[in-house]
């Protein structure tokens, strides 16, 4: 493998490449949910590797898996309060949650309803905003744009932006590189499980290689 990958403070960095590409893995790698044979990853300088996933969480690390992967037959408050089971401090998780509330007004209204009755879209949203609940400083978001419509992506992609503006860092894969780069900061491109490719978004939306792989150009 020939993976190295940095997310900087307040940063939005996407992470572009085929199915199959080893992205996936990437992001359940640093979450403890694969194992790690070599190499070595750090948050704020303190390695991870071999930490459960809990503890990771505790270090300001959540997932939104590709699948979304909520509870379904849990109500939307329960499914968010999940996202808090590594929280002490009671003020964090009400702030949390008004936060969440306040990104996703919708989740606000079905607090009571099963979150396995949402749409696609109202799922996507819940499952942010159970990430969001860990007090989360890293975002690793997996396709978070797969199986929904236009406008509701849009609104998604929005929010993105607005979660990273208060200060939140992402790493997001994402199939539509459109979308991605629209939003990212700095970018990296994957191959058969390396980096081949990395650089600021204005850079890899000029490459011709990318334009012709991923942007639908040349």
């Amino acid at each position: 493998m020939g993976i190295e990958i940095e997310v900087r403070e307040k940063e939005i960095v996407c992470l572009l490449g085929a199915n199959g590409a080893g992205k996936s893995t990437t992001l359940k790698s640093i979450m403890g949910l694969v194992d790690v044979r070599q190499g070595e990853i750090r948050v704020h300088d303190k390695p991870v590797v071999g930490l459960p996933p809990s503890k990771v969480v505790a270090l300001g690390i959540a997932l939104v898996p590709e699948g979304r992967h909520i509870f379904p037959d849990l109500t939307v408050a329960e499914n968010l309060m999940m996202g808090a089971y590594t929280q002490r401090d009671k003020n964090w998780e009400k702030e949390d949650k008004e936060y969440v509330f306040s990104m996703f007004p919708r989740l606000k209204e079905r607090l009571r309803q099963l979150g396995g009755t949402l749409s696609g879209g109202e799922q996507q949203m819940l499952a942010i905003g159970r990430a969001l609940m860990s007090h989360a400083r890293l975002l690793m978001m997996d396709e978070p744009s797969m199986g929904l419509a236009p406008i509701v992506r849009e609104e998604i992609f929005r929010t993105i932006l607005t979660i990273n503006q208060g200060g939140t860092s992402i790493l997001l894969v994402e199939q539509n590189a459109l979308l991605a780069l629209a939003v990212a900061h700095r970018g990296y491109v994957m191959e058969n499980g390396r980096i081949v490719i990395s650089g600021p978004t204005a850079e890899l939306k000029a490459n011709d290689e990318i334009a012709k792989a991923y942007l639908g150009r040349g």
